[in-house]
This record gives structure tokens, C-alpha cells and sequence, in this order.
């Protein structure tokens, strides 16, 4: 089970990077332009995401429950969207997102008990 979810959670930050970008990245590079030439380009971008989060969902779920693969899902999407936040929309660190973080471990550790 543990080569299952690390597997599946590698394939999810993968595709999590794609999907954190086709829902925020518009705003950072594309806000001048028109909403839906936004919504066109984050459909696009998120046709890549899943084209990796169907597959590793079917592949987690050899192993795991529904429920297993939504908390992997969360703490990835946003142990991914942290860096993305600080990194490319120059959002300060906080505190509270350490917190935010120790919460998710804890989610993560229930969902498996």
C-alpha cells in the first residue's frame, strides 16, 4: 500500500502543478486579457492535469479508499500551491500556513490509521 500512495502522490503533484496554474496562473499572466480567453487557457492547461490525476487516481485506488485518495489529493494540491503562491505570485509566508500544514499531516495521518 505504501508504494501505491507514494506512486500516486508523485503523479498528483504532477498534475497538481498543472492545475494550480490553469486556476491561478491566468491571474498573474493573463489578467489584462478577458476572462474567457482566461477560461480557454486554464481549460487547456487542465486537460494536462488530467490526463495525469485519472490515471493516478484509478492506479491509488488498487490500494486505497475514496477517502485515502481525497486526503492525498488535498495535502498535495496544497503542498504544491504553497511554493506557487510565494514563488510565482509573490505571496508572503505566513505563519498560519505552517499551522495550515500541520493540520493536513494530521488529516493525512487519520485518513490512514
Amino acid at each position: 500500500m505504501l508504494k501505491v500512495a507514494l506512486i500516486t502522490a508523485g503523479v498528483l503533484v504532477c498534475s497538481n502543478l498543472f492545475m494550480t496554474f490553469a486556476w491561478y496562473g491566468h491571474l498573474k499572466f493573463l489578467g489584462s486579457r478577458p476572462w474567457y480567453i482566461a477560461a480557454v487557457v486554464s481549460w487547456g492547461i487542465a486537460l494536462f492535469e488530467y490526463m495525469l490525476q485519472v490515471p493516478a487516481n484509478r492506479y491509488g485506488y488498487s490500494a486505497l479508499n475514496v477517502v485515502q485518495l481525497k486526503v492525498i489529493q488535498e495535502a498535495v494540491a496544497l503542498t504544491v500551491f504553497a511554493p506557487f503562491a510565494v514563488l510565482v505570485m509573490n505571496q508572503p509566508l505566513k505563519w498560519d500556513y505552517l499551522w495550515s500544514a500541520l493540520c493536513l499531516i494530521g488529516a493525512v495521518y487519520f485518513a490512514f490509521r
